[in-house]
Protein backbone atom coordinates (compact mmCIF):
# COMPACT_ATOMS: atom_id res chain seq x y z
CA UNK A 1 0.00 0.00 0.00
CA UNK A 2 1.53 3.51 -1.08
CA UNK A 3 1.45 6.20 1.94
CA UNK A 4 -0.38 9.26 1.32
CA UNK A 5 2.98 10.99 1.03
CA UNK A 6 3.75 9.10 -1.94
CA UNK A 7 0.49 9.60 -3.74
CA UNK A 8 0.75 13.72 -2.84
CA UNK A 9 4.38 13.72 -4.40
CA UNK A 10 3.27 11.58 -7.69
CA UNK A 11 0.00 13.94 -7.82
CA UNK A 12 1.96 16.94 -7.54
CA UNK A 13 4.01 15.90 -10.69
CA UNK A 14 0.58 15.36 -12.13
CA UNK A 15 -0.91 18.62 -11.66
CA UNK A 16 2.58 20.54 -12.75
CA UNK A 17 2.09 18.46 -16.34
CA UNK A 18 -1.32 20.03 -16.24
CA UNK A 19 -0.36 23.26 -15.85
CA UNK A 20 -2.04 23.73 -12.79
CA UNK A 21 -2.18 27.31 -11.56
CA UNK A 22 -2.60 28.58 -8.11
CA UNK A 23 -5.64 31.02 -9.15
CA UNK A 24 -7.23 28.02 -10.59
CA UNK A 25 -10.06 25.70 -9.10
CA UNK A 26 -9.93 21.80 -8.75
CA UNK A 27 -13.17 19.45 -8.68
CA UNK A 28 -12.09 15.95 -7.24
CA UNK A 29 -15.11 13.86 -8.56
CA UNK A 30 -16.17 10.51 -6.63
CA UNK A 31 -18.45 8.10 -6.16
CA UNK A 32 -18.88 7.03 -2.46
CA UNK A 33 -15.32 5.52 -1.10
CA UNK A 34 -14.20 4.72 -4.32
CA UNK A 35 -10.48 5.75 -4.68
CA UNK A 36 -10.84 7.64 -1.71
CA UNK A 37 -7.26 7.81 -1.14
CA UNK A 38 -6.47 9.10 -4.30
CA UNK A 39 -8.93 12.13 -3.74
CA UNK A 40 -7.56 12.99 -0.43
CA UNK A 41 -4.21 13.06 -2.31
CA UNK A 42 -5.13 15.28 -5.09
CA UNK A 43 -6.52 17.61 -2.44
CA UNK A 44 -3.50 18.09 -0.44
CA UNK A 45 -1.65 18.06 -3.91
CA UNK A 46 -3.96 20.89 -5.51
CA UNK A 47 -3.54 23.04 -2.16
CA UNK A 48 -0.11 22.96 -2.02
CA UNK A 49 0.34 23.95 -5.30
CA UNK A 50 -2.00 27.09 -4.31
CA UNK A 51 -5.37 26.64 -6.20
CA UNK A 52 -8.63 26.05 -4.57
CA UNK A 53 -9.28 22.25 -4.26
CA UNK A 54 -12.78 21.01 -3.41
CA UNK A 55 -14.46 17.66 -3.93
CA UNK A 56 -17.73 16.46 -5.20
CA UNK A 57 -19.10 13.06 -4.31
CA UNK A 58 -21.78 11.17 -5.05
CA UNK A 59 -23.49 8.39 -3.97
CA UNK A 60 -23.38 5.11 -4.95
CA UNK A 61 -25.13 4.42 -8.28
CA UNK A 62 -28.29 2.37 -7.74
CA UNK A 63 -27.19 -0.73 -10.12
CA UNK A 64 -24.13 -1.38 -9.86
CA UNK A 65 -23.50 -5.09 -12.03
CA UNK A 66 -20.42 -6.77 -13.02
CA UNK A 67 -22.02 -6.51 -16.68
CA UNK A 68 -20.80 -3.24 -18.20
CA UNK A 69 -22.33 -0.54 -18.80
CA UNK A 70 -20.49 2.42 -20.85
CA UNK A 71 -21.57 5.61 -20.14
CA UNK A 72 -23.56 5.48 -17.04
CA UNK A 73 -22.74 6.67 -14.30
CA UNK A 74 -23.55 8.02 -10.67
CA UNK A 75 -23.61 11.59 -12.03
CA UNK A 76 -26.11 11.30 -14.07
CA UNK A 77 -29.64 13.44 -13.06
CA UNK A 78 -27.49 15.23 -10.68
CA UNK A 79 -27.87 18.20 -12.14
CA UNK A 80 -26.12 20.46 -9.41
CA UNK A 81 -23.10 18.36 -9.56
CA UNK A 82 -22.82 18.71 -13.47
CA UNK A 83 -23.20 22.78 -12.99
CA UNK A 84 -20.88 22.56 -10.63
CA UNK A 85 -18.61 20.80 -12.68
CA UNK A 86 -18.64 23.11 -15.53
CA UNK A 87 -17.28 26.39 -13.25
CA UNK A 88 -13.73 24.31 -12.51
CA UNK A 89 -10.75 24.92 -14.54
CA UNK A 90 -9.59 21.14 -13.74
CA UNK A 91 -11.40 18.22 -12.66
CA UNK A 92 -10.09 15.21 -11.32
CA UNK A 93 -12.55 12.54 -11.78
CA UNK A 94 -11.91 8.98 -9.78
CA UNK A 95 -15.04 7.83 -10.56
CA UNK A 96 -15.53 7.40 -13.97
CA UNK A 97 -17.53 9.25 -16.93
CA UNK A 98 -15.84 8.24 -19.96
CA UNK A 99 -18.25 8.25 -23.11
CA UNK A 100 -21.24 9.64 -20.97
CA UNK A 101 -23.47 12.76 -21.69
CA UNK A 102 -22.39 14.75 -18.62
CA UNK A 103 -18.12 14.37 -19.50
CA UNK A 104 -19.59 15.98 -23.01
CA UNK A 105 -21.40 18.53 -21.26
CA UNK A 106 -18.51 19.39 -19.00
CA UNK A 107 -15.68 19.21 -21.01
CA UNK A 108 -17.87 21.65 -23.60
CA UNK A 109 -18.33 24.35 -21.13
CA UNK A 110 -14.14 24.27 -21.14
CA UNK A 111 -13.09 22.36 -17.67
CA UNK A 112 -10.65 20.08 -18.54
CA UNK A 113 -10.43 16.24 -17.27
CA UNK A 114 -8.17 14.16 -15.91
CA UNK A 115 -9.39 10.28 -15.19
CA UNK A 116 -7.80 8.75 -12.43
CA UNK A 117 -8.69 4.84 -11.48
CA UNK A 118 -5.17 2.64 -12.11
CA UNK A 119 -3.52 1.09 -9.18
CA UNK A 120 -0.93 3.12 -7.75
CA UNK A 121 1.95 1.14 -8.84
CA UNK A 122 0.73 1.39 -12.51
CA UNK A 123 0.44 5.36 -12.37
CA UNK A 124 3.65 5.35 -10.97
CA UNK A 125 4.80 2.54 -14.23
CA UNK A 126 3.43 4.53 -16.74
CA UNK A 127 3.50 8.08 -15.48
CA UNK A 128 3.30 10.66 -18.32
CA UNK A 129 6.27 13.05 -19.74
CA UNK A 130 6.70 15.65 -22.63
CA UNK A 131 8.08 12.90 -25.05
CA UNK A 132 5.12 10.69 -24.92
CA UNK A 133 2.43 13.73 -25.76
CA UNK A 134 4.85 14.70 -28.65
CA UNK A 135 5.32 10.98 -29.79
CA UNK A 136 1.40 10.83 -29.85
CA UNK A 137 0.67 13.96 -31.27
CA UNK A 138 2.85 13.07 -34.03
CA UNK A 139 0.91 10.53 -34.56
CA UNK A 140 -2.78 12.52 -34.26
CA UNK A 141 -0.92 14.29 -37.53
CA UNK A 142 -0.84 11.75 -39.87
CA UNK A 143 -4.19 10.08 -38.15
CA UNK A 144 -6.04 13.27 -39.08
CA UNK A 145 -4.59 13.70 -42.56
CA UNK A 146 -5.42 9.54 -43.45
CA UNK A 147 -8.10 8.74 -46.08
CA UNK A 148 -7.56 4.73 -45.76
CA UNK A 149 -6.21 2.62 -42.80
CA UNK A 150 -5.57 -0.87 -43.02
CA UNK A 151 -4.89 -3.22 -40.99
CA UNK A 152 -3.46 -7.00 -41.58
CA UNK A 153 -1.70 -10.14 -39.88
CA UNK A 154 0.05 -13.27 -39.92
CA UNK A 155 -2.73 -14.84 -38.58
CA UNK A 156 -5.48 -13.80 -40.94
CA UNK A 157 -6.71 -10.13 -40.08
CA UNK A 158 -7.24 -7.80 -43.06
CA UNK A 159 -9.69 -4.70 -42.94
CA UNK A 160 -9.61 -1.72 -44.50
CA UNK A 161 -11.18 1.71 -43.09
CA UNK A 162 -12.16 4.87 -44.73
CA UNK A 163 -11.03 7.49 -42.58
CA UNK A 164 -11.81 11.32 -42.42
CA UNK A 165 -15.20 10.95 -40.78
CA UNK A 166 -14.24 11.82 -36.97
CA UNK A 167 -11.97 13.70 -34.91
CA UNK A 168 -8.65 12.43 -33.84
CA UNK A 169 -8.55 11.33 -29.93
CA UNK A 170 -5.11 12.00 -27.59
CA UNK A 171 -4.42 9.98 -24.96
CA UNK A 172 -0.85 10.97 -23.41
CA UNK A 173 -1.48 10.80 -19.74
CA UNK A 174 -2.39 14.61 -18.43
CA UNK A 175 -4.05 17.78 -20.28
CA UNK A 176 -3.05 21.36 -19.95
CA UNK A 177 -5.76 22.16 -23.03
CA UNK A 178 -9.29 23.91 -21.71
CA UNK A 179 -11.96 21.26 -22.36
CA UNK A 180 -9.50 18.39 -23.13
CA UNK A 181 -10.51 14.83 -21.30
CA UNK A 182 -7.30 12.28 -20.83
CA UNK A 183 -6.68 9.41 -18.68
CA UNK A 184 -3.69 9.36 -16.42
CA UNK A 185 -1.35 5.88 -17.46
CA UNK A 186 -2.02 5.81 -20.89
CA UNK A 187 -0.65 6.46 -24.54
CA UNK A 188 -2.48 5.86 -27.69
CA UNK A 189 -3.63 7.59 -30.60
CA UNK A 190 -7.21 6.72 -32.58
CA UNK A 191 -9.73 8.22 -34.50
CA UNK A 192 -12.95 6.23 -36.66
CA UNK A 193 -13.70 5.67 -39.81
CA UNK A 194 -16.45 6.83 -41.51
CA UNK A 195 -20.07 5.13 -40.67
CA UNK A 196 -20.39 2.13 -42.70
CA UNK A 197 -16.84 2.05 -43.94
CA UNK A 198 -15.03 -0.66 -42.56
CA UNK A 199 -14.79 -4.00 -44.12
CA UNK A 200 -12.95 -7.29 -44.10
CA UNK A 201 -12.13 -9.41 -41.19
CA UNK A 202 -10.29 -9.17 -37.57
CA UNK A 203 -8.86 -12.30 -36.02
CA UNK A 204 -7.95 -11.93 -32.15
CA UNK A 205 -5.44 -14.66 -31.28
CA UNK A 206 -4.23 -15.87 -27.90
CA UNK A 207 -2.26 -13.23 -25.82
CA UNK A 208 -4.74 -10.57 -27.69
CA UNK A 209 -6.83 -9.04 -24.70
CA UNK A 210 -10.76 -8.56 -24.59
CA UNK A 211 -10.49 -5.67 -21.73
CA UNK A 212 -13.96 -6.18 -21.05
CA UNK A 213 -13.34 -9.82 -19.69
CA UNK A 214 -10.51 -7.80 -18.39
CA UNK A 215 -8.38 -11.69 -19.78
CA UNK A 216 -6.52 -12.68 -22.63
CA UNK A 217 -7.64 -14.65 -25.47
CA UNK A 218 -7.20 -18.33 -25.47
CA UNK A 219 -8.28 -19.35 -28.89
CA UNK A 220 -8.72 -18.20 -32.10
CA UNK A 221 -11.40 -15.67 -32.53
CA UNK A 222 -12.71 -14.47 -36.23
CA UNK A 223 -14.55 -11.48 -36.29
CA UNK A 224 -16.28 -10.59 -39.72
CA UNK A 225 -16.40 -6.83 -40.54
CA UNK A 226 -19.14 -5.69 -43.55
CA UNK A 227 -20.29 -2.22 -44.06
CA UNK A 228 -18.82 -1.10 -40.85
CA UNK A 229 -20.48 -3.91 -38.36
CA UNK A 230 -19.64 -7.24 -37.01
CA UNK A 231 -21.78 -9.87 -39.20
CA UNK A 232 -20.04 -13.28 -37.83
CA UNK A 233 -17.88 -14.34 -34.58
CA UNK A 234 -16.59 -17.64 -35.54
CA UNK A 235 -13.79 -19.97 -33.58
CA UNK A 236 -13.80 -23.23 -31.88
CA UNK A 237 -13.12 -22.77 -28.47
CA UNK A 238 -14.49 -20.97 -25.93
CA UNK A 239 -13.94 -17.47 -26.41
CA UNK A 240 -15.95 -17.18 -29.08
CA UNK A 241 -18.74 -18.35 -27.74
CA UNK A 242 -18.19 -16.44 -24.66
CA UNK A 243 -17.43 -13.26 -27.03
CA UNK A 244 -20.55 -13.92 -28.72
CA UNK A 245 -23.18 -14.67 -25.97
CA UNK A 246 -21.89 -11.38 -24.30
CA UNK A 247 -22.32 -9.05 -26.84
CA UNK A 248 -25.43 -10.50 -27.74
CA UNK A 249 -26.80 -9.86 -24.04
CA UNK A 250 -27.19 -5.55 -24.59
CA UNK A 251 -29.96 -6.83 -27.42
CA UNK A 252 -28.57 -3.48 -29.01
CA UNK A 253 -27.48 -4.18 -32.98
CA UNK A 254 -25.16 -1.08 -32.65
CA UNK A 255 -23.02 -3.30 -29.77
CA UNK A 256 -21.76 -4.88 -33.17
CA UNK A 257 -20.79 -1.42 -34.40
CA UNK A 258 -17.00 -1.02 -35.63
CA UNK A 259 -15.77 2.11 -32.99
CA UNK A 260 -12.19 3.46 -32.82
CA UNK A 261 -9.43 2.30 -34.75
CA UNK A 262 -5.49 3.34 -33.48
CA UNK A 263 -2.61 2.12 -31.81
CA UNK A 264 -1.06 2.02 -28.47
CA UNK A 265 2.97 4.29 -27.89
CA UNK A 266 3.07 3.79 -23.87
CA UNK A 267 6.51 2.25 -24.12
CA UNK A 268 6.59 1.35 -20.54
CA UNK A 269 3.49 -0.73 -20.39
CA UNK A 270 3.74 -4.56 -21.12
CA UNK A 271 1.00 -6.44 -23.26
CA UNK A 272 1.52 -9.09 -20.51
CA UNK A 273 0.43 -7.29 -17.81
CA UNK A 274 -2.54 -9.16 -17.04
CA UNK A 275 -1.08 -11.97 -16.71
CA UNK A 276 1.61 -11.34 -13.89
CA UNK A 277 -1.06 -9.67 -11.81
CA UNK A 278 -4.33 -10.44 -10.34
CA UNK A 279 -7.11 -8.94 -11.15
CA UNK A 280 -7.65 -5.83 -9.12
CA UNK A 281 -10.53 -4.06 -8.16
CA UNK A 282 -11.04 -0.98 -10.23
CA UNK A 283 -7.96 -1.56 -13.00
CA UNK A 284 -8.89 -1.08 -16.35
CA UNK A 285 -5.73 -2.45 -18.16
CA UNK A 286 -4.50 0.73 -19.82
CA UNK A 287 -0.99 -1.22 -20.39
CA UNK A 288 -3.10 -3.47 -22.84
CA UNK A 289 -4.88 -0.71 -24.06
CA UNK A 290 -1.85 1.55 -24.59
CA UNK A 291 1.67 -0.61 -24.66
CA UNK A 292 4.40 -0.09 -27.28
CA UNK A 293 2.96 -1.18 -30.62
CA UNK A 294 -0.21 -2.52 -30.25
CA UNK A 295 -3.26 -2.17 -32.96
CA UNK A 296 -6.23 -0.85 -31.19
CA UNK A 297 -9.68 -2.03 -32.60
CA UNK A 298 -12.71 -1.80 -30.74
CA UNK A 299 -16.53 -1.46 -31.62
CA UNK A 300 -19.33 -0.31 -29.85
CA UNK A 301 -19.81 3.61 -28.65
CA UNK A 302 -18.67 6.50 -30.24
CA UNK A 303 -19.83 9.24 -28.56
CA UNK A 304 -16.21 10.23 -27.33
CA UNK A 305 -15.35 10.97 -31.25
CA UNK A 306 -18.59 12.86 -31.50
CA UNK A 307 -20.54 10.12 -33.13
CA UNK A 308 -24.02 9.36 -31.79
CA UNK A 309 -23.68 5.54 -30.63
CA UNK A 310 -24.31 5.15 -27.11
CA UNK A 311 -24.53 1.43 -26.93
CA UNK A 312 -24.05 0.29 -23.26
CA UNK A 313 -21.60 -2.76 -24.82
CA UNK A 314 -18.27 -1.39 -25.31
CA UNK A 315 -15.49 -3.57 -26.57
CA UNK A 316 -11.59 -2.38 -26.35
CA UNK A 317 -9.62 -5.64 -28.19
CA UNK A 318 -5.62 -4.56 -28.62
CA UNK A 319 -3.95 -6.82 -31.17
CA UNK A 320 -0.76 -7.95 -30.74
CA UNK A 321 1.91 -8.58 -33.88
CA UNK A 322 -0.49 -6.56 -36.16
CA UNK A 323 0.34 -3.89 -38.89
CA UNK A 324 -1.04 -0.70 -39.72
CA UNK A 325 -0.72 1.12 -42.55
CA UNK A 326 -2.23 4.68 -43.71
CA UNK A 327 -2.57 5.44 -46.97
CA UNK A 328 -0.69 2.93 -47.78
CA UNK A 329 2.77 3.70 -45.39
CA UNK A 330 3.14 1.38 -42.82
CA UNK A 331 2.85 3.16 -39.40
CA UNK A 332 3.16 -0.42 -37.13
CA UNK A 333 4.94 -3.61 -38.51
CA UNK A 334 3.81 -6.68 -36.67
CA UNK A 335 3.74 -4.40 -33.50
CA UNK A 336 6.69 -2.61 -34.16
CA UNK A 337 6.53 1.33 -34.41
CA UNK A 338 8.73 2.20 -37.78
CA UNK A 339 8.28 6.13 -37.93
CA UNK A 340 10.94 7.16 -36.53
CA UNK A 341 8.86 10.44 -35.27
CA UNK A 342 6.88 8.18 -32.94
CA UNK A 343 9.81 5.40 -32.05
CA UNK A 344 11.18 4.92 -28.65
Amino acid sequence: MPSQLEMVRLFTEQLKLCKLKPEETVIILGEDDIRADYAAAFMLAAREMGATPFQITVPLRNKRTDKQTTGKNALAGNRPAVEALKKADLIVDVMGTLFSPEQDEICGAGARMLFVREPFDVLVQNFPNEDLRRRIEHGEQLLGKAKTLRIWSDAGTEATFEMGGYRVMTQYGYTDTPGRWDHMGTGQVLSQAHDGKVNGKVVIMPGDTVTAFQRMIESPVTLTIKDGFVVDIAGNGMDAILLSDYMESFKDPRAYAISHIGWGLLNTATWYHRAITRTRDQEISVNSLSYYGNVLFSTGPNTELGGTNNTLCHMDIPLRKTSLSLDGVTIVDKGQVVIPEMAV
